[in-house]
């Protein structure tokens, strides 16, 4: 099997998983899979929160990372992930309740470990076995997932918040989530690309529409009805020349997000060792929040909100008010 952009040696198709497992991901089924945060682990040894914890209020130790689909249609050059590796997803389709207990089952295994650390928090640890919080983003494309929609559902139900990250290639999906009043808590929209040519790059996409569809969903961002996010992840002497600068405005001003997330590349994972990738392709914060500036400067009713340095990720947004989730979910 030919690899793409890779130095590994990794090339057997039925490594996928045995990687995954020794990456300390929890695989729930043949689809879905659970690891935790960094920013958890921290959040539990009181080392730290997420910058989701800043910006939004999200509670770090209370956080469930998961994907309920481990394919995704784009093999990103960013990616942490073993993108170079086929998924096959043959067995068994987790119906959406039974992936919630599931995963909150495979959370508080994944959490084991920390109840004997004398460092670890002890009332964190408690609250951490029931977590209030999924953030759908770990790996693959969530919208993939056919019980995507009544997965949402089940977490609203119980009372938690979710946050959906979403490559934008599954317009319909996320239209038919809106007409079943099923949107997650916060939709985030990766937006890496100001033009196709570039979309085509980062993404080694091939698929004949896949552009169109992109904009397909930027395009209903706006008449969605929840909190909606593009996110910005910016690669060194790639996509983050000012030059692209109002191109990248354009597609922004079409989505009219409520909130803008700019952050840097971070060399980790599978992404390390591609070529042409690594540490010499992250930015600093000042070039993130530099960026984010000049940025402004096309965008009329944005602002600067907040930043973490740690996490080289800056805020912008419409409304500074409405940053902080209520226990609705708004």
């Amino acid at each position: 099997m030919r690899t793409r952009n890779r130095k590994s040696k990794i090339t057997a198709t039925g490594d996928f998983k045995k990687i995954l497992k020794k990456q300390k991901y929890f695989l729930v089924g043949e689809h879905s899979a659970v690891q935790l945060c960094g920013w958890t682990k921290k959040s539990l040894l009181n080392g730290g929160e997420c910058y989701k914890e800043k910006f939004y209020g999200i509670k770090s130790h209370e956080c469930c990372q998961m994907s309920p689909w481990m394919k995704c249609q784009n093999k990103c050059l960013h990616c942490w992930r073993p993108i170079e590796l086929d998924m096959k997803i043959d067995g068994k389709i987790e119906k959406p309740e039974e992936l919630v207990e599931n995963c909150i089952k495979a959370q508080k295994k994944l959490l084991t470990g920390f109840g004997g650390y004398k460092e670890t928090d002890k009332k964190k640890y408690k609250e951490a076995q029931e977590p209030s919080q999924f953030a759908i983003s770990l790996i693959g494309e969530p919208t993939l997932y056919p019980g995507l929609a009544d997965f949402i559902l089940e977490l609203r139900k119980q009372g938690k918040t979710s946050f959906l990250v979403t490559n934008g290639l599954q317009p319909a999906a996320l239209k038919k989530m809106q007409d079943g009043n099923c949107l997650p808590t916060q939709l985030y929209v990766s937006l890496l690309y100001p033009d196709e040519e570039m979309f085509r790059k980062i993404t080694g996409n091939k698929e004949a529409d896949s552009w169109k569809k992109y904009n397909e969903t930027l395009e209903l961002l706006k008449s969605l009805k929840t909190r909606t996010v593009i996110r910005m992840t910016l690669i060194k002497e790639l996509n983050s020349d000012e030059k692209y600068l109002e191109k990248y405005a354009e597609l922004i001003k079409k989505a009219s997000p409520l909130f803008i997330e700019i952050k840097s590349y971070m060399a980790v994972g599978f992404s390390k060792n591609r070529e042409g990738m690594g540490l010499k392709k992250m930015l600093f914060h000042e070039e993130i929040k530099n960026f984010s500036e000049k940025l402004l400067k096309f965008l009329r009713n944005y602002r600067f909100l907040d930043e973490k340095k740690e996490s080289r990720v800056v805020l912008l947004g419409k409304d500074r008010e409405r940053m902080m989730i209520k226990k609705e979910g708004i």
